[in-house]
């Protein structure tokens, strides 16, 4: 049986099947071999989620760590908390999105760029003050949208376990090359997105690629991710968070 037999490729589109297969190939086989007897994040159920969009269609691909803690978090895709639903409460972001550090700081850019917000105030008062009618409900229709603008949502390290992200992004490394490379071939330009440290070491492998079009950044966890300059230019036309803008 081929390694990739073992992950469920149900949600994943049929243009990235001989991708991932090529990709797997590349990894130490042990290590996959043992995946199958323990214990990790998302589950193989899911791990491939974020292939789920054809290969041409991708026109941005974010980079981030390692999968949610959580089982009901995480989903295959980076930053993707399956766990939230409802993005706004009477005093401003639910305690769902409050709760997921990386999210709020993330809704808390795009308000930001879409001049919603201001430098000086990204409080909870002031998000409870904006009139919202024109604005997405939930987590879901927000990564939808990124879906919609071809973002390709991946973590460093596809799976979570006892062992430490930075030990398993080491791992992967392989098997995102190979996926790096296979869209390097697309005709069209993709934007590279890294965020963190863990993501960061994902750099060399996209050398002979034009510096404008790749982003590094903290993660999102950390405050200052909101008012990244970079960041903030790169979504701002995108309008993610507006019913009237698609």
């Amino acid at each position: 049986m081929n390694t990739i037999d073992t992950f469920s490729l149900k949600n994943v589109d049929p243009s990235w099947v001989p991708i991932l297969k090529t990709a797997l190939n590349t990894m130490d086989q042990h290590y996959l071999q043992q995946l199958t007897h323990n214990e990790w994040l998302p589950g193989k159920e899911a791990i491939f989620n974020a292939f789920s969009q054809p290969l041409t269609n991708v026109r941005y691909v974010l980079f981030g760590e390692s999968p949610y803690p959580r089982k009901q978090s995480a989903n295959g895709y980076a930053f993707y908390d399956a766990a939230v639903g409802d993005l706004w409460s009477p005093t401003g972001l639910t305690k769902q999105v409050n709760r997921a550090t990386s999210l709020r700081n993330f809704i808390k850019m795009l308000l930001l760029a879409e001049a919603l917000l201001n430098h000086h105030d990204l409080s909870q008062e002031a998000i409870a003050k904006l009139d919202k009618t024109g604005l997405i409900k939930t987590n879901d229709e927000l990564f939808s949208r990124l879906l919609q603008h071809g973002f390709l949502l991946l973590n460093a390290s596809l799976v979570l376990q006892v062992t430490s992200p930075e030990q398993d992004a080491k791992l992967w490394r392989p098997f995102l090359s190979s996926i790096i490379q296979a869209l390097i071939q697309q005709p069209s330009p993709i934007t590279w997105l890294l965020f963190g440290r863990i993501a960061k070491n994902i750099l060399p492998f996209l050398h002979h690629i034009n510096e404008e079009q790749i982003i590094i950044t903290e993660h999102p966890y950390n405050l200052s991710f909101i008012k990244k300059r970079k960041i903030l230019q790169l979504f701002h036309p995108m309008h993610l968070l507006c019913t009237h803008h698609k």
